[in-house]
């Protein structure tokens, strides 16, 4: 698969949803709700997908897959490189630059701004092996986006 000329926007669609899905498993699977900068990473994820979904429906212009599939890997790795900054907040390496926030959903009233849960950006829920989930969401993006530009960038090479 890896040979396709498919195989980069299938892994700049498959990434994104494997990451965004393990967010969303984390926070209604095991309770652990986002503060917000957990939500600006998810951002550029739901982009990804779409563009790299776009670029699978588009496969037979070759140029527009390709395009496609560049702006995917781009919003790929924007949600790396978000995801190294809130990793730096939680170590305690630099202050961030909001004020946490909820993620409460549906309709709005005293009730539910109340019951809310308050999450600190600059605490980290969970870790393994002193990893935060936004430290594991930075490594896996980096490296998702680098794969995704190797592949397209193999096509290339391969095409001249």
């Amino acid at each position: 698969m890896l040979t396709s000329r498919f195989a980069a926007p299938f892994v700049a669609f498959a990434a994104p949803v494997l990451l965004y899905g393990g967010a969303l498993v984390s926070q209604y699977g095991f309770g652990l709700h986002p503060c917000e900068m957990c939500y600006w990473q998810r951002w550029p994820h739901q982009a990804a997908i779409l563009l790299a979904l776009l670029a699978l429906l588009l496969r037979r212009n070759e140029l527009a897959m390709r395009a496609l599939t560049l702006l995917a890997a781009v919003a790929i790795a924007t949600s790396g490189a978000i995801g190294i900054f809130h990793a730096g907040v939680e170590y305690g390496l630099w202050e961030g630059i909001t004020t946490c926030a909820t993620g409460a959903s549906g309709p709005v009233s005293l009730d539910s701004i109340m019951n809310a849960p308050l999450i600190r950006c600059d605490t980290a829920q969970w870790t393994l092996f002193g990893v935060s989930l936004a430290g594991f969401n930075a490594m896996f993006s980096l490296g998702a986006a680098a794969l995704v530009l190797t592949l397209l960038r193999r096509k290339t090479r391969a095409a001249i």
